[in-house]
């Protein structure tokens, strides 16, 4: 009667302790502050250079921004999680090796002193997704939280079509959309369209979104991508698509419907707008361009060329700005080889493998299709994008999808030992 009386007490304590913060009840007893949190995680990834603005945004007021929002993400997941419940999660096991493996070939100062900024600020990143692991029990809660985080960042780029066409369309990117209110590049707009469209049309099979809502994001996401003209991003949604849907083709028979009219619509694409999708497809490069990957092939090679001490093949020169003699990277591989070392590429290597073998072993479901989504959706954008050794938008993206791969709370083991004596309250 005791033990009853005092776990009681406990629960009552927990309960009060969330209310106190501000901590509303939200969907699946998650807090509301915790879509906050993802939002400002959406918010401190965004980046600080990009294209012009209408408005000239100075660089330090947005880097005080971003980094301003990781800190509050921080503060709000400390103040809603006060007892520091974690879950266990080898995502968040190898994001944190990972860490240390960059502030060890941080250490040596070669980057310079942004190196140990930037290891401070993927520290705080790390943290706050151990402090909302707590909420990780597979439902579909933190996928909502990244649709509408990211929706509203394309609807800052929209808006600032709708005003400025012309700083949105500049001819220094080709006539290529890009932030105009905030700066914003084609391919962090492309991969923000492709990511929310792919999950949307997910939750539309998965008969957790209704037509009319699917719509409102998908059909101007579609729109915004096209006008990118981002070739990874449109094929990391096809292709992450393709493997999702697949994934449910057994079990649901609007996936095999929507499988089968997107194939039928694919290749009628095909022959009657060949000629039209080969020009948005080309950019008006030429075949020389195209080849190197508009340039990239040039950066990867003076990279793997450049001589190398053993610990600098090992551990890296420490984190950076994902560049090689003033020229953007590109590729996560390399800058990740770049920046952590061999020993950075095989924990990277672990986590998408550790991933994906997590989401082929669990059985059919909406939320195995959206993860797998995700992972492939990294998988494929790594090969010409960066992002995946540091605070960025895909470590975001695997993070949901870790989420969405974990056991439910009520059978999965905690990780403190009070937890596993007592249900847990949220």
């Amino acid at each position: 009667m005791d033990t009853q009386k005092n776990t009681q007490q406990n629960t009552q304590a927990d309960s009060q302790t969330d209310t106190r913060s501000g901590a509303g009840p939200g969907a699946a007893g998650t807090p509301r502050i915790v879509g906050i949190v993802w939002g400002l995680l959406v918010l401190n990834t965004l980046g600080s250079a990009g294209a012009k603005t209408i408005v000239p945004l100075p660089r330090s007021l947005i880097q005080m921004v971003t980094m301003g929002a990781l800190v509050a993400a921080f503060a709000l997941a400390l103040t809603v999680n006060v007892r520091l419940r974690i879950r266990a999660s080898a995502y968040l096991l190898l994001l944190t090796l990972l860490l240390v493996t960059s502030v060890i070939s941080s250490a040596n100062l070669e980057s310079g002193f942004g190196a140990l900024f930037r290891c401070f600020r993927l520290t705080l990143f790390v943290g706050t997704l151990w402090l909302l692991s707590r909420w990780w029990d597979g439902s579909l809660t933190f996928v909502r939280h990244h649709i509408r985080a990211y929706f509203a960042v394309l609807g800052s780029v929209a808006l600032g079509l709708v005003v400025s066409p012309g700083a949105a369309l500049p001819d220094l990117y080709g006539g290529r959309l890009v932030g105009a209110l905030w700066p914003l590049t084609p391919p962090q707009i492309g991969q923000y369209a492709a990511v929310i469209i792919g999950l949307t049309v997910l939750l539309l099979l998965g008969h957790r979104t209704d037509r009319t809502s699917a719509a409102v994001v998908i059909v101007p996401s579609l729109v915004l991508l096209a006008l990118t003209h981002t070739r990874t991003a449109t094929l990391g949604l096809l292709i992450g698509l393709a493997l999702a849907i697949g994934s449910l083709i057994l079990t649901s028979a609007a996936a095999r419907r929507f499988f089968t009219w997107a194939v039928l619509g694919g290749a009628v694409a095909a022959v009657g707008f060949a000629s039209a999708l080969q020009t948005w497809f080309l950019r008006g490069q030429t075949k020389e361009n195209f080849s190197s990957l508009t340039g990239r092939a040039k950066v990867w090679d003076a990279l793997l060329a450049a001589p190398r001490s053993t610990s600098e093949k090992f551990l890296g020169v420490g984190l950076g700005d994902k560049s090689f003699g003033g020229l953007p990277i590109d590729n996560s591989w390399l800058a990740v080889y770049n920046e952590q070392g061999l020993a950075g590429v095989t924990l990277v290597a672990v986590i998408i493998i550790v991933l994906g073998g997590v989401a082929l072993l669990r059985p059919p479901s909406l939320q195995r299709a959206c993860a797998i989504f995700l992972i492939s959706y990294c998988a494929i954008a790594s090969y010409t994008e960066a992002g995946l050794g540091d605070a960025s938008p895909y470590l975001l993206h695997l993070a949901l999808a870790a989420s969405l791969l974990a056991a439910p709370a009520a059978t999965a083991p905690l990780s403190t030992p009070e937890l596993a004596r007592r249900p847990e309250v949220t």
